[in-house]
């Protein structure tokens, strides 16, 4: 499977490598600036960027000759940095999925995923007015990888996102999209309609009833 980019670049800067060291087995500051030919400084300085971005975090120490080292491992969420299977493989289970259900099975457990994956975020909206539990709408949609912005017009609000949290799966299976309709709904508290659009660059749309 082909790296994109991105995820390329990342992992060919220093972070990167300090990432992929990090990866085969838990380190101190000095094992790292060892390998990379680096000050013990300069790795500090990389690992402090790395720990704030949640990538690493401290492990324990190992004895030193003067003093105890700090071990630092990766985080799980560094691990999707390494990651390339996620796309295709979603794309073939909702292809297996799809074959073995009915269409309106089929809509109706994407739904069921969506509600699933609001229950999550319900708590944190509790009790909250219209537009709190929509920016509580808006940040769940940040989590699962997406950028929105509710905007007024028509006399309907629209949640517009840039880019598509799930276009690996949107490009084959556009019924995706009622996953987040249904997160949405979930966390807005009224019915959300998807108004998506699809294709090579594809853009979130839901409108708010």
């Amino acid at each position: 499977m082909r790296i994109s980019g991105w995820r390329r670049r990342i992992l060919a800067s220093t972070r990167g490598k300090i990432l992929t060291l990090l990866r085969t087995k838990n380190q101190t500051v000095n094992e790292l600036a060892e390998a990379l030919e680096l000050t013990d400084n300069g790795v500090r300085s990389h690992l402090t960027s790395l720990e704030r971005d949640g990538l690493v975090h401290p492990l324990g120490v190992r004895p030193g000759f003067r003093k105890p080292h700090v071990l630092y491992g990766l985080t799980a969420e560094a691990e999707s940095l390494f990651s390339t299977a996620y796309g295709p493989l979603l794309h073939h289970v909702l292809t297996v999925i799809r074959r073995r259900l009915s269409l309106p099975e089929w809509r109706a457990s994407l739904r069921e995923v969506g509600r699933t994956a609001a229950k999550e975020h319900l708590d944190q909206i509790k009790d909250k007015t219209r537009s709190q539990r929509i920016e509580g709408a808006l940040e769940a949609l940040k989590e699962l990888g997406g950028d929105a912005t509710i905007k007024e017009g028509g006399g309907k609000l629209t949640i517009y996102g840039n880019g598509c949290p799930l276009s690996s799966a949107t490009a084959h299976h556009p019924e995706a999209c009622l996953i987040v309709e249904a997160l949405l709904s979930e966390i807005v508290g009224v019915p959300v309609r998807e108004r998506c659009e699809h294709g090579d660059a594809p853009h979130c749309r839901f409108e708010i009833t």
